[in-house]
């Protein structure tokens, strides 16, 4: 928990603990009650108030300079095969993820449970990797790990969502240490990312075979209160700022729009990182990326849609229209624009620092 003074600073967690110890002194365990509800309100409200800190053009040079492809290979390779949920490769892909983001410093929690499907009864575990479990908001990045089956081909999904997943690990290697730095200080804000598993359809893509990870813990969060004891209705859900879906990203000249008038704003701030990053000379030469247009109501069906139901905020950068590899045999490793897939790690890069308030 923490304490918002009247400068709009927060005081960390430990300091709150102090206020809660006077309160309880001075006026017995109904002070305390008032602060810890106080409190709440302090990190429910402040996930609806937040805004980016900005970054100087120094600063987005720094950030240019962490951009690590050989690092972004490193970690892309062993997800670069099949990885249909069952099988070896599938298990030994999800153990890369959690040695990865363990070796990193963040805790790791599996989220296994079962499901029927078409096929008959599957296991599926997400992997949810946090970088301060005690802080009680959270910026969400989310891609999934599993690949479609193909019965007549071997399929891959590099883009689908091999490319994703290793960006992800890319980001939280490279801005390690501004990170370290952000959870020594207890924030009340941490970074989260979900590797989703089971995101693919079995047989046909439809509400009840799809999207098996990102739907049960959905509402297995939603049936969780936080803080666990609390008259306010408050669950795991409300602890998520933003959640930010990657997907389909790797080949070249993709386009992306803001799909949701709620986070508009914030994809406005990725097109602007874009053209500034680009205008500094710290970008591959290419067509923008992201796109000053909204597509409302794109109708896309991904890893969003169970939160998207429950109230969390999305910004969902899938492209549009899908790469033309999208579910052929085709997406692949040769279907990778490496320069591409570096412009748009160093715009996340960019993204995540602001939105944290990161000291690089």
């Amino acid at each position: 928990m923490q304490v918002l003074l009247s400068s709009g600073r927060m005081l960390p967690r430990w300091s709150c603990l102090a206020v809660l110890y006077t309160l309880a002194t001075l006026h017995g365990v109904q002070g305390e009650e008032k602060c810890e509800k106080r409190s709440r309100a302090v990190w429910y409200n402040a996930r609806t108030e937040h805004e980016g800190m900005g970054l100087s053009d120094a600063e987005l040079l720094k950030v240019g300079g962490l951009t690590d492809m050989n690092y972004f290979r490193k970690v892309l390779n062993p997800i670069l095969v099949p990885r249909v949920v069952g099988t070896e490769s599938h298990a030994r892909v999800r153990q890369h993820l959690i040695d990865t983001m363990k070796s990193l410093g963040w805790t790791i929690e599996e989220n296994q449970f079962h499901n029927n499907t078409p096929i008959g009864l599957k296991t599926f575990t997400n992997v949810v990797a946090t970088l301060d479990p005690e802080a009680p908001r959270r910026l969400v990045l989310a891609c999934h790990y599993d690949s479609k089956l193909d019965r007549e081909s071997v399929f891959v999904g590099a883009t689908d969502s091999a490319v994703p997943c290793a960006m992800m690990l890319h980001l939280a290697k490279v801005l390690g240490k501004s990170l370290d730095n952000s959870r020594q200080t207890q924030s009340d804000l941490t970074l989260q990312f979900l590797f989703f598993d089971g995101e693919e359809a079995f047989r046909r893509w439809s509400k009840d075979d799809s999207l098996y990870g990102a739907r049960n813990l959905a509402v297995k969060w939603e049936q969780s209160l936080y803080p666990a004891k609390n008259r306010d209705g408050t669950n795991h859900l409300h602890r998520i700022d933003l959640f930010i879906l990657l997907d389909l990203i790797g080949t070249r000249d993709v386009r992306f729009f803001s799909y949701f008038p709620e986070t508009d704003s914030w994809y406005t701030r990725l097109v602007s990182y874009e053209q500034r990053l680009n205008d500094l000379g710290l970008l591959n030469k290419r067509k923008f990326m992201f796109q000053q247009q909204r597509l409302y109501n794109s109708g896309i069906e991904d890893d969003h849609i169970p939160f998207l139901h429950r109230g969390v905020p999305i910004l969902h950068i899938i492209p549009v229209p899908f790469p033309s590899v999208w579910h052929k045999e085709t997406d692949n490793e040769s279907a990778l624009h490496y320069p591409t897939i570096k412009n748009f790690n160093t715009i996340l890069n960019a993204f995540v620092v602001d939105y944290l308030h990161l000291v690089l």
